[in-house]
């Protein structure tokens, strides 16, 4: 019997070994299509690769004749010509006019990571140029994200002539004119998203600006504040400022705050971001920077830094002064020449960070119950908006992110204030512009501020509008939400057996690093390994052991799984063979090194024997 064509199913790639739905609910897909496997092949072929390490190139798409500078991304060949950024040239005139001046500047930063190593770099080539330049760090609490009113009187009373804004002021229509008021000219370098009115100033600098072509929209605000200072020091070299005796800075020797802020801010780590990590990352390795130095000590970081330690270890350490603390504090431990007084800086911001997770784990649980109540047993709802009083505004972002990771949607917390003013962050999935969707809310009047990213956002909303703002939310993202939550997919960039689990493979796959977002970490399949140890350690983290069949032991931590889908499936599965998907990890101990699986996820293998590809 022949079926109608309009009934025939839609192939499906196969799953990749066998696994059509792991015990959380994913379809693991071979990272790899036919066309992609070829690839793989002639990497290795053309370059002398690893079969593995080649299947993880062609899996990030990388071209065949591209492969030695993604290996080796240099800064020199990637670096644009900064002119290509619009009013960038403008931005460097104003800057150096600064410095042959000596004008007193003024620098008004963001109270996160990327402002904070914004405005450290800024002040330190403007130290070097001869100048004393003003910071400022707005309050979290009182004063908000970016230049306000107030601030802006207070810095041009001091005697400001020039105010810099680094990672903010793209919105900031009404503080930025009340600055040319008081005869202050004005340059923005900012990398937010921008609607079509934009501030009146002598210069800003944002490659996501609608009328900007230069195609870096992707930088982190410190990668743009590198690449306007490359255009200040051209300008500069062109008036003959640098001399013997003021000898031109060495920007790249700079780059440990560029990669802090890139990772930390979850910037694509594409391009220029690429090799602006790669050699930040090599000079912390160095520990020749006083600040840096200290964080990565209080941070008990003892082996060389990589990319996930400056996002999970550092910067929530430079973050904790600007939720908790003093906003200024992460900035004056970057710009520290004391190891002492560095030292104590970086123990203020450890204790800060701690007393910041207590604070944290508290408001989670609330927002957690909340949103499972909303949700329901059907578990219905594109949208998880979340907001009471009482919590502090400095962890909202952080509790959006957890929900995120539980609930798979975008999520919004939202601390109110006695007053009815509630302000809040959200984060999202791949595939959902929440920063288009906040923007959208601001111009319909549903929220008093509000702007961001794709991937998070930051509202100021009165409690009133709240059930309106989620029910706005619902009707705009649903669409987009739902073809995201359609597509839950583990992808897998290959099969090894525990043999092959060395600390000589995980440092070969650690070549097409750094790993974040936009270049994921490989994820390795384990087919059929038995789950021989599962314990609970740290905050709600797995311990886990898996052996082959020829007794091999590779070592596992699944972090933050107790309780959730993945922590239950591995505990209710003890001793019983598993497909195991992970990353793989050098951990360092006591001057010893051996490899970790960060685990993924599980599934239940079929009875069949399983393919190692």
């Amino acid at each position: 019997m022949t079926l109608h064509t309009a009934i025939l199913p839609v192939e499906m790639p196969p799953a990749f070994l066998g696994v059509a739905r792991s015990l959380t609910g994913k379809f693991w897909r071979d990272r790899l299509d036919a066309r992609g496997a070829a690839r793989a092949l002639a990497i290795a072929q053309r370059h002398q690769l690893p079969e593995m390490l080649a299947r993880v190139l062609a899996g990030r798409d990388v071209a065949i004749d591209d492969v030695p500078d993604f290996l080796d991304p240099t800064i020199r060949k990637l670096m644009p010509d900064p002119f290509t950024v619009t009013e960038m040239e403008a931005a460097a005139r104003r800057i150096a006019d600064a410095a042959m001046r000596n004008e007193k500047v003024a620098i008004f930063g963001d109270y996160d990571v990327d402002g904070a190593t914004s405005a450290a770099l800024l002040t330190w080539h403007l130290r070097h140029c001869g100048l004393d330049p003003l910071i400022h760090i707005p309050d979290r609490l009182f004063e908000g994200y970016g230049p306000n009113t107030e601030a802006v009187r207070a810095l041009a009373a001091k005697g400001a002539t020039l105010l810099v804004t680094v990672d903010c002021g793209t919105t900031s229509l009404e503080p930025l004119a009340e600055a040319r008021r008081l005869g202050m000219s004005v340059v923005v370098i900012d990398h937010h998203q921008c609607g079509e009115v934009l501030p009146e100033v002598d210069a800003l600098v944002n490659p996501n600006r609608l009328d900007d072509l230069s195609g870096l929209g992707h930088l982190a605000a410190v990668g743009l504040v590198l690449v306007t200072l490359v255009a200040v020091n051209r300008e500069l070299r062109q008036r003959d400022f640098w001399t013997s005796e003021m000898p031109e800075p060495d920007l790249l020797g700079m780059l440990h705050h560029v990669a802090l802020g890139t990772v930390a801010d979850v910037a694509p780590l594409i391009g220029l971001n690429r090799a602006l990590v790669a050699k930040g990352l090599i000079a912390l390795r160095r520990r020749d920077h006083v600040g840096h130095t200290a964080l990565m000590d209080v941070a008990r970081l003892n082996g060389p830094p990589e990319a996930w330690h400056l996002g999970f270890m550092l910067g929530p350490r430079i973050n904790a002064g600007g939720r908790i603390g003093r906003a200024d504090l992460g900035v004056r431990l970057l710009l520290e020449s004391d190891p002492s007084e560095a030292a104590r800086i970086a123990a203020e911001l450890d204790r800060l960070n701690s007393e910041r997770r207590v604070i944290e784990q508290a408001a989670e649980a609330q927002a957690e119950a909340e949103a499972l109540a909303s949700l329901g047993l059907e578990d219905k709802g594109a949208v998880i908006v979340t907001a009471a009083e009482g919590w502090h505004p400095g962890v909202v972002g952080l509790v959006a992110s957890r929900l995120k990771e539980k609930f798979g949607r975008p999520a919004f917390a939202i601390a109110l204030e006695p007053g009815g003013i509630g302000t809040g962050s959200g984060r999202s999935i791949g595939g959902v512009d929440l920063g288009k969707a906040v923007r959208q809310a601001v111009a319909d009047g549903l929220l008093l501020k509000g702007g961001g990213h794709a991937m998070a956002a930051g509202v100021t909303l009165r409690k009133e509008k709240l059930a309106e703002f989620r029910a706005y939310l619902e009707s705009v993202l649903a669409a987009d939400v739902a073809n995201s939550r359609h597509e839950n997919e583990l992808f897998i960039d290959g099969a090894v057996s525990a043999r092959a689990v060395t600390v000589e493979f995980a440092a070969m796959l650690n070549r097409a690093g750094p790993f974040g977002s936009g270049n994921p970490e490989p994820v390795i399949a384990l087919p059929s390994h038995q789950l021989v140890y599962a314990d609970e350690v740290g905050q709600a983290h797995l311990r886990l052991r898996f052996k082959s069949g020829d007794g091999a032991i590779v070592n596992g931590m699944a972090f933050r799984s107790v309780g959730q889908k993945l922590g239950n499936a591995l505990i209710q599965n003890r001793g019983q063979p598993l497909h195991v998907a992970g990353s793989l990890a050098i951990d360092r101990w006591q001057g010893s090194e051996r490899v970790q699986l960060r685990v993924l996820d599980v599934a239940v293998p079929d009875q069949g024997p399983a393919v190692i590809r």
